[in-house]
């Protein structure tokens, strides 16, 4: 491939990618030394939320990291592309939130991939913000689940989970701060169009408020630059001014818009194993690969 003639997009683009690739290939990525807890929340919708939780999630435990993603969107699209059933009768995160059912009775395994397990959502999930208002420490619930499924675990002689990725509605309800308040860390996709630093400033609001008052152990630790589309200059443009404002938190890893990644949801897959292959799967196997050494 070195060989190649680079004289055109198409050759470029080859040749870049199977260098990608190969700087991928064989690398072991380090565990955390304890469990990272990193909440996937952006007010706007439509910038990659679920996307960038379920392929990420993937990617680390397709790389031997045990994972947990925890779905409280009440849409339950994380729950679907991981192909785990989340029917009105199936037992959710809405009844450990609402009625302490323990995290364990809930969680179920990926079929597609062994170290990932997820707590699925049902539509009974929307109505959780009315209901938890009444409810004794409604925003440590989550917390407390997570805790008390730990020690099951360890009571258990399974191995530690190494990474918990929550999947948050597009709002800062209840669910959010549940979210919020059980994390250490905000991941936060930012999609790469006009629209993309509007209503940032007021998530971070929402998340300096959150560490105020209920959990200041929080961080902003991860931005993921989502959609970009490399023919544009306002896309270059985004990055660029995103970068500038977060130097820190801002993956080098960039995901494309690609066919691909919207696809795999609708055969209740990842792209990671719906096609490990495309651009979309390297870029997240990338930012998987970036998240992991800055543990």
């Amino acid at each position: 491939m070195d060989l190649m003639d680079e004289s055109t997009p198409l050759a470029r683009e080859l040749v870049s990618e199977t260098r990608r690739r190969e700087k991928l290939r064989g690398r072991v990525l380090p565990r955390p030394p304890q469990t990272r807890i990193m909440t996937v929340s952006n007010q706007k919708g439509g910038v990659g939320k679920t996307t960038t939780t379920v392929n990420l999630a993937a990617a680390l435990a397709t790389a031997g990291q045990n994972v947990l993603v925890i779905d409280m969107d009440p849409q339950g699209n994380a729950s679907t592309a991981l192909g785990i059933d989340h029917r009105a009768e199936v037992e959710s995160i809405y009844d450990v939130l609402i009625d302490d059912l323990p995290l364990a009775d809930v969680v179920a395994p990926c079929p597609d991939i062994s170290n990932l397990v997820c707590a699925p959502a049902t539509i009974h999930l929307a109505g959780a913000e009315i209901e938890l208002v009444s409810l004794v420490a409604r925003e440590q619930r989550l917390s407390r689940a997570l805790s008390a499924y730990a020690a099951e675990r360890e009571r258990r002689g399974l191995e530690r989970l190494d990474y918990i990725f929550i999947d948050c509605p597009p709002s800062l309800g209840l669910l959010t701060v549940n979210a919020f308040v059980a994390a250490r860390e905000v991941l936060i996709p930012i999609q790469c169009e006009y629209y993309a630093l509007e209503g940032l400033s007021q998530l971070l609001k929402n998340i300096e408020m959150i560490q105020k008052h209920l959990n200041a152990d929080l961080v902003v630790s991860t931005i993921l630059l989502t959609m970009y589309d490399g023919r544009t200059n306002l896309a270059a443009q985004v990055a660029a001014e995103v970068r500038e404002h977060f130097p820190e938190q801002v993956l080098n890893a960039v995901v494309p818009r690609s066919v691909r990644v919207s696809e795999a949801p609708s055969y209740q897959q990842t792209v990671i194993t719906y096609d490990r292959s495309s651009t979309g799967a390297l870029s997240y196997l990338e930012a998987a690969a970036e998240i992991a050494q800055r543990a």
